[in-house]
């Protein structure tokens, strides 16, 4: 009795090889759209740049992907997926709010020191590209959520409210982080620290 396969049982492994390899380029393209918006920027990165880093033909991108946002989208989640944020909610189950306050620093800029290139990237192109402002707010609410669970618990009111409120924003915020741990060449320790103590004294 013959042992050689039939074009009928063939077939569905033939079908699985191929969905395979589809689900290969799909995430090579992926990953090298994430490798040029993290290096030259998504304002810089053509359809024509991700092919030829990928490998592939134009027709290839966009046969996976049909525009834009679809890519950026795809994108934004592998990174996301890769390279996941600080639990924000965590920080809430600290009593103290300086502690807190140090403990969330700590972590938010250990995240930046990671991805600090990428959020550059992409902070500085999203007031040219509206894809990629939609796909960063919520990176912005993040923020902002992250803000008024750093502000509970230290009873103020009025305009020292204000004060403090804002100090924790600018401390939060990724310029602060990249300025005091490149142009002015601290550590993530000593930023953490004076951010802490700035954020004291608005009080």
């Amino acid at each position: 009795m013959s042992t050689e396969t039939r074009p009928a049982e063939r077939r569905p492994y033939r079908k699985k090889q191929r969905a395979e390899q589809e689900a290969e380029t799909r995430l090579r393209i992926t990953e090298s759209a994430m490798t040029l918006h993290g290096t030259i920027g998504p304002a810089d990165t053509s359809i024509s740049a991700v092919a030829e880093h990928a490998g592939v033909r134009r027709s290839t991108v966009y046969r996976h992907f049909p525009d834009e946002e679809a890519l950026f989208g795809a994108c934004s989640s592998h990174w996301a997926a890769l390279n996941p944020p600080p639990d924000i909610g965590a920080w809430g189950q600290i009593s103290d709010p300086d502690e807190r306050l140090r403990t969330a620093l700590g972590e938010l800029y250990g995240y930046y020191s990671r991805t600090g290139e990428m959020l550059d990237r992409l902070l500085r192109d999203a007031p040219r590209l509206p894809v990629v402002r939609k796909l960063m707010a919520p990176f912005g609410e993040m923020l902002a959520a992250a803000a008024e669970i750093l502000m509970r618990g230290r009873g103020l009111r009025g305009r020292a409210r204000e004060r403090v409120r804002a100090a924790i924003g600018h401390a939060l915020a990724f310029p602060t982080w990249q300025q005091l741990t490149g142009e002015q060449g601290l550590d993530a320790a000593a930023a953490v620290e004076l951010m802490a103590r700035f954020v004291d004294a608005a009080a």
